[in-house]
């Protein structure tokens, strides 16, 4: 199980339903998802499915349920997720943390954390993250953990920044 020194992640459960809506269902922590509007709790319902069928499709790879470790407080979600991006497999570092979690450092320590599993656990030479232009926030975590713009891309029918790390070597 990954864990930091705050944060342990863990897979989703169905039973993780309700705590996923309550970040689906708010406005702000969904302005930069997607197409920026809130889920209803069947499109997050089936989300959640996908995401919970993807672990075993994707050998564990997925965005998962992240906690803090002093009170196992459920705070947001963060994996490494496949994506397709321009018909090259990719891997993103994802990361959403729950509204009233924001401006605490969650965000940074797990892209960090997730950054560095990629890189030495999987191996992996390559990390993006798609980030929507006005999410200030994202480009904040993104650099902190080495990444850098390489270009605008259309993802899902929309414009937005493709941020990358690419190991040496």
């Amino acid at each position: 199980m990954l864990a930091t020194e705050r944060l342990v992640f863990r897979p989703y459960t169905a039973e993780d339903l309700d705590f996923l809506m309550s970040m689906t269902g708010d406005p702000e922590v969904m302005r930069y998802i997607g197409q920026g509007n809130v889920w209803t709790r069947e499109q997050t319902a089936e989300r959640l499915r996908m995401w919970m069928n993807r672990y075993e499709e994707e050998q564990g790879l997925g965005l998962m349920v992240v906690a803090r470790k002093s009170d196992g407080e459920l705070i947001g979600h963060a994996g490494l997720v496949p994506q397709l991006v321009d018909e090259r497999k990719e891997t993103e570092v994802g990361y959403w943390i729950s509204r009233r979690h924001w401006g605490q450092g969650y965000a940074s320590e797990a892209a960090l954390a997730l950054r560095n599993f990629g890189l030495s656990h999987l191996g992996k030479k390559r990390l993006i993250s798609l980030i929507q232009f006005d999410n200030h926030s994202s480009v904040k975590v993104a650099r902190k953990i080495g990444m850098n713009f390489e270009r605008e891309i259309v993802f899902n029918g929309k414009s937005i920044a493709l941020y990358s790390l690419t190991r040496q070597g």
